[in-house]
């Protein structure tokens, strides 16, 4: 039995390893919450599959005989339907709370960054600098962010609807024509993710790459002055 709690805590172990981890703070949170719903997964699926193998042994045939006939057992009949709506409606408000945190936006960010997508690239304003990063035919273009610091991402479109999508960040948002939306974002480690249009916009749609670089404050101050500098 010891052993077994042991394999049990190693497979846990193991399933929460190949969670996904978010490099974003958001991200984060819906990594959090995915696993959650693997380990009430696990604890579903124990129970039924527990539940089946022990049916198949303890009412094994044994005889001709037709065993015990039992029309119905109210206290379980209860229990086997509200635990299944608690759960459902456990996971629900734990989404919803996940969700609401993720979409909140700050009353004053450290940067706003106008992102808009065009077939086929993206343009990167800083408004506040009168920095433009845009995707050229050789190069993808890099959004410059300093980590630790919230970041607010305007996102539009003018021609068909794009996804600003960065699988590092457990996180994306459509840019649709007419339609502005906005996030938050805030990496709480230096790094270099790789992002890219997850929505079909036509043919060069697999060209609509770019870059997300998080730089410390003092670099992304130098980054700053340099390209408002050279602009």
């Amino acid at each position: 039995m010891r052993r077994m709690r042991r394999w049990a805590a190693v497979g846990l172990v193991g399933l929460s390893a190949c969670a996904p981890e978010g490099a974003s703070s958001q991200g984060q949170d819906i990594s959090d919450l995915y696993r959650v719903f693997v380990y009430v997964a696990i604890g579903v699926g124990a129970i039924v599959y527990g539940l089946i193998l022990w049916s198949a042994i303890r009412y094994r045939r044994r005889s001709d005989a037709l065993p015990k006939q039992t029309r119905a057992n109210v206290p379980l009949e209860i229990v086997y339907t509200a635990l299944p709506i608690l759960i459902v409606l456990g996971l629900f408000v734990l989404t919803f709370r996940v969700e609401r945190d993720v979409d909140r936006v700050a009353s004053e960010p450290a940067l706003v960054v106008n992102v808009s997508g065009f077939q086929w690239g993206w343009r990167f304003e800083y408004p506040e600098s009168g920095i433009s990063v845009v995707s050229t035919p050789s190069e993808y273009p890099t959004l410059v962010v300093p980590a630790g610091e919230t970041v607010r991402i305007n996102l539009s479109s003018n021609d068909v609807i794009h996804s600003f999508y960065v699988p590092d960040f457990l996180f994306k948002r459509d840019t649709v024509p007419g339609q502005p939306n906005r996030f938050d974002l805030l990496i709480p480690e230096p790094g270099r993710f790789r992002g890219a249009c997850a929505e079909f916009c036509g043919v060069d749609h697999g060209e609509m790459n770019f870059w997300v670089d998080a730089l410390p404050a003092t670099e992304f101050d130098a980054w700053i002055e340099e390209r408002a500098g050279a602009s």
